[in-house]
């Protein structure tokens, strides 16, 4: 009998107690099944920081890493495009200066009509050794030129004040044409000249992206006016002025505008008689002027 009941128990636990259950880190008991449960597993585990601050792979790929990139290579690409297009815009305005200063001699005092960002007028006043003054309806000029606000009627500059007048692609936006006209036969010295670069539309593709120009300029200064070659001719003479020389300009100088071009020097055939009378007529004209803005105050005040 002592034999069964020792062969009973070689195959029962010598104590009845329950088997110990693994402690977790606070002290309290767990069951392995539970732990498994409640914690993930060590490959979700590393998508998190650690207590030391380590940050695993799988947090570095995560969607906000890869917006982070992203948002610095566009970035990156918008500063590279803007300073693609400024060297674009100061390269242009330095070959058409170059180009300028080869008809323009030194030593010329010269006004740029509707200068625009006023790069032209500031290479061209370095390679002429002397100051190009640039005026435009905006308030300022981007680049660092001699500059003054025109109001659309009168150039502010006196009378015989300068040895040329340049205007690039200018007159097509113009609202009253003779009236630009005569401000230039009056600013220009004896012996002076004006140099003018112009769009001539030929085709209908010509037609066609001067329209478009003119509906981007419409808002800003109003319709653009583009007339054939013989028409420019027919106003320049009976303004006063002499086509000295003109030639053709590729269409590919710009390649976001390809239209025909056209260059022309002009010079003025006035005598000095009519030019005085032209002369002593703005001044009327200006005293006139006044006299009615001293009359407006007037009026103001007493209201």
């Amino acid at each position: 009998m002592s034999a069964n009941v020792s062969s009973d128990r070689s195959g029962m636990p010598l104590s009845s107690a329950q088997p110990l259950r693994p402690l977790r880190l606070g002290g309290e008991v767990y069951e392995a099944g539970v732990f498994t449960a409640e914690h993930p597993s060590p490959s979700a585990t590393c998508r998190y920081q650690d207590e030391t601050g380590f940050v695993s792979k799988k947090a570095q790929r995560s969607p906000r890493w890869r917006r982070d990139l992203l948002d610095a290579v566009i970035d990156a690409v918008k500063r590279r495009w803007a300073r693609e297009r400024r060297r674009r815009k100061v390269g242009r305005a330095y070959d058409m200066a170059f180009e300028i200063a080869r008809v323009i001699p030194r030593g010329f005092e010269v006004l740029d009509v509707g200068c625009g960002n006023g790069f032209i007028a500031h290479h061209l006043s370095a390679m002429l050794g002397t100051s190009v003054v640039g005026i435009d309806l905006g308030n300022s000029a981007e680049a660092p030129i001699d500059y003054c606000r025109y109001d659309g009627w009168h150039f502010p500059l006196p009378n015989d004040s300068v040895d040329a007048v340049l205007l690039c692609y200018v007159l097509h936006h113009a609202q009253d044409i003779h009236s630009i006209l005569g401000e230039m036969r009056r600013v220009l010295r004896d012996g002076g000249f004006a140099l003018i670069y112009e769009d001539i539309p030929q085709t209908r593709w010509d037609r066609f992206i001067c329209a478009l120009h003119s509906l981007q300029w419409k808002n800003r200064c109003g319709r653009c006016t583009f007339r054939s070659d013989s028409h420019w001719r027919l106003l320049f003479e009976s303004s006063g002025f002499e086509v000295l020389t003109e030639r053709s300009l590729s269409r590919w100088r710009n390649l976001t505008h390809p239209v025909c071009r056209r260059l022309y020097l002009l010079k003025g055939t006035d005598s000095i008689g009519s030019k005085r009378s032209r002369s002593s007529a703005y001044q009327a004209e200006q005293v006139a002027r006044c006299s009615r803005t001293t009359e407006l105050e007037l009026y103001e005040s007493r209201i």
